[in-house]
């Protein structure tokens, strides 16, 4: 799939994937929700907001207020890519999300996976 596929796909579906993987893993949208919030900056009242509306994911990323000076921390593969050497930016932030939440899956502690 291209980049700009995936920066058109809605926001509100992919966020929907990103909670229905957690839940298979005995985890919580609560979780996912901090998650997101931390890498991206959002509050999670516009959080909530944006999954109302049609919103591209790419554009998610692209208006985040706050991106979290941490993330570059985040290492290891996702889609037999290592993260750490995606060179479109736009899609490295993408991939930090999707490696956050492997790692949510894989049983990882909330301390070990927001870098504390």
């Amino acid at each position: 799939m291209s980049n700009e596929k995936v920066y058109q796909m809605d926001f509100a579906k992919i966020y929907q994937l990103l909670v229905d993987k957690a839940l298979r893993k005995n985890r919580t949208k609560e979780e996912v929700d901090e998650i997101i919030r931390w890498l991206t900056g959002y509050s999670q009242e516009e959080l909530e907001e944006m999954q109302k509306k049609p919103l591209a994911y790419g554009d998610f990323f692209q208006n985040a207020p706050q991106l979290n000076e941490k993330r570059s921390l985040i290492k290891g593969v996702v889609c037999g890519i290592r993260v750490e050497n995606i060179e479109e930016p736009l899609m490295r932030e993408i991939r930090y999300l999707d490696k956050l939440i492997d790692e949510l899956a894989k049983g990882k502690s909330m301390d070990k996976i927001l870098r504390k």
